[in-house]
This record gives C-alpha cells, sequence and structure tokens, in this order.
C-alpha cells in the first residue's frame, strides 16, 4: 500500500489517493564470497559497495477508479570481483551488470475488492565479464556491451475483507542482446579489440502473496516469488565462443510482519528464502549462487504528508559444495 507497489504488484497502486512520490536505494555494504580449492588453496574476493536506486510516482485521481504510476528501478544486478591470478580465470573472475527498468503502470479498480494493473517494461542495462584469455599467465579477456529490450508487467489484487489481500503479478521474460567491444591483452597474431555481441535471456517472474491484518496496528505477510531461470542456457560472446549456464529455475519463499505504533511509527522484521538457481555442473564463481537465508528489521514514521523508513538486511548461505563438474 505504498508506491513500491510498481514494483511488487502494480495493482496495489490502487490504495493510494493523490500524488505519492517515493525514493530510495538498497546498498549492500560488502559480499563476502570465498572460494576453497580441492587442494585446500583459499581466495577470497573484493569487497565492493553497490547502491541501487529506486524512484516510484504514482497518481490517482480523486472520485476516479483509475490510478497512473511510474516507476524506475533495478530487478537484476551483479558486481563480483576476485583476484586476478584465481585458479578459476579462465571461467572469469570479474564481472558486472547494471540492469535498469522504466515502467509505467495503469490500474483500474475494477470493483471496490478488485483491481488490475498492466504496463510496459523499457530495460535498459550493461554488462562486463573479464577472464583469462588462455595465451600467457596474466593475460585477459575483456566484454563489455549495452542492450535495450521491452517487456511488460501485470498484477492482480483482491480484497475480499479489510483483513485480507491476495495478490498476483507477473514480469515477462525479456531477452538482451549486448552490442559492444572485446579485449584481448596481450593482444595475440588477431587483433587486440574488436566489436562484439552477446545476448542474454532474463526469466519471466510469477508472484503470489497474502497479506492478513488481524488488528489495523499488525500486518502479516507471506509471499511466493518463481523465477524462470531455466530460460538462461548459455552466453554467447561473439569472438569468445559460448559459455555454457543450464540455470534452474528456483523461487523465494518470503515471510514478514508489521507492527503500527503510536504516532505514526513502525517497526517490521521479515525472512525469506532463496533457492540455488546453478546447478554443479554449470557453477561459475562470477555468479556464486547458492541456497541464501535472508533476514531484515526496520523501522519508519508515517506523518501526515512525509513518511520515512529504513532496515538493515543481512544475507548468508554455508559453503557451497562443487562436486559434479
Amino acid at each position: 500500500d505504498n508506491p513500491s507497489a510498481m514494483y511488487y504488484n502494480p495493482a496495489g497502486i490502487t490504495q493510494l489517493r493523490g500524488h505519492n512520490l517515493q525514493l530510495g536505494t538498497l546498498t549492500y555494504f560488502n559480499i563476502y564470497a570465498e572460494y576453497e580449492s580441492p587442494s585446500g588453496a583459499n581466495t577470497k574476493n573484493a569487497h565492493e559497495i553497490l547502491p541501487v536506486p529506486s524512484l516510484h510516482y504514482v497518481y490517482s485521481p480523486e472520485n476516479s477508479r483509475f490510478s497512473f504510476g511510474l516507476g524506475v528501478y533495478a530487478p537484476f544486478g551483479l558486481a563480483m570481483k576476485w583476484p586476478s591470478d584465481a585458479s578459476f580465470r579462465s571461467s572469469g573472475y570479474e564481472g558486472s551488470l547494471d540492469y535498469v527498468t522504466i515502467n509505467p503502470v495503469v490500474a483500474y479498480k475494477i470493483h471496490d475488492n478488485l483491481s488490475l494493473a498492466i504496463g510496459p517494461t523499457i530495460n535498459v542495462s550493461r554488462i562486463e565479464l573479464i577472464r583469462g584469455a588462455g595465451f600467457l599467465p596474466g593475460d585477459s579477456f575483456r566484454f563489455k556491451g549495452d542492450g535495450v529490450d521491452c517487456g511488460f508487467n501485470a498484477g492482480l489484487l483482491w480484497q475480499p475483507d479489510p483483513k485480507w489481500s491476495f495478490g498476483l503479478s507477473y514480469r515477462s521474460a525479456t531477452e538482451l542482446d549486448y552490442d559492444g567491444k572485446a579485449d584481448v591483452q596481450p593482444a595475440p597474431p588477431l587483433p587486440g579489440s574488436f566489436n562484439s555481441c552477446a545476448s542474454v535471456n532474463y526469466p519471466q517472474i510469477v508472484i503470489a502473496g497474502v497479506s492478513y491484518r488481524p488488528t489495523p496496528d499488525w500486518n502479516i505477510e507471506f509471499d511466493v516469488d518463481w523465477a524462470d531461470w531455466s530460460s538462461l542456457k548459455s552466453l554467447a560472446i561473439a569472438g569468445a565462443g559460448t559459455m555454457p549456464l543450464g540455470w534452474e529455475s528456483s523461487c523465494f519463499y518470503e515471510f514478514g510482519v508489521t507492527r503500527q505504533l503510536k504516532n505514526g511509527w513502525y517497526v517490521s522484521a521479515g525472512y525469506f528464502f532463496s533457492e540455488n538457481s546453478v546447478p554443479d555442473l554449470y557453477y561459475n564463481p562470477i555468479v556464486p549462487d547458492g541456497d541464501l537465508h535472508v533476514g531484515t528489521v526496520g523501522v519508519g514514521h508515517k506523518g501526515e504528508r512525509w513518511s520515512w523508513a529504513v532496515a538493515l538486511e543481512i544475507i548468508g548461505g554455508g559453503w557451497n559444495q562443487v562436486d559434479n563438474t
């Protein structure tokens, strides 16, 4: 029931009246990853600070069943950097993905208890990958490219009574074709720099959730997010061959609770479990995925015209032993 519904379930914006603007950022201060080879050698990644800003605007005219929204957010992203002398350098030791979605939405309240929404997504992305080139110690292959594609998202919100809300949202699959340049250092007999391209399939996503408010002071939520990562079979970079990926579909299982306090204050807590999407056969340290547990706690204040909230998120996962490679 705030403008970030643009991302989670756009049908939720019909709960807002008038003009609503939300600015925010999710910042990963440290992402720790560690690799231990079969011989016992240990390698750690370089720590990075990753800000992920977002903007959401909603306008719901008075005495109208329509609501209009505009969201700018990052549904995907990545940054991982390992030492250039890592034993797995030929698979890739540095990578980054910037992905920004611009999402206008129209929502309509069909009935006092039922709302629908749909809107296009304009997706702008940049990708960079560095790996060993296989010629000499210390050599490298770097690809950097930009891509644009369009898709759509849609949502449904059903509120049969004030205590219960049921939501369903869908985000379409997209295929981004990245055009850019590749560099090889030191340059082999072939040119050290040349035009190149790559194509990446991003998944369709389905989210289903329920919210229960036993009293106006409590909100308890649960939802399941399914992402069809099986669409990401490989990464083919022109002039550098194909990297098999073979990812698998996976789910997030999420639970959260919010308690309203006096004078506009509230506190929240949540937990979700993220399933591993990367099978052992295609494991790559650039995307060191695994089963992850995520816990959050937050506090906020809602005023007559201005509101704010801040939360701390801790992500953890055990060792992922990769055998079948």
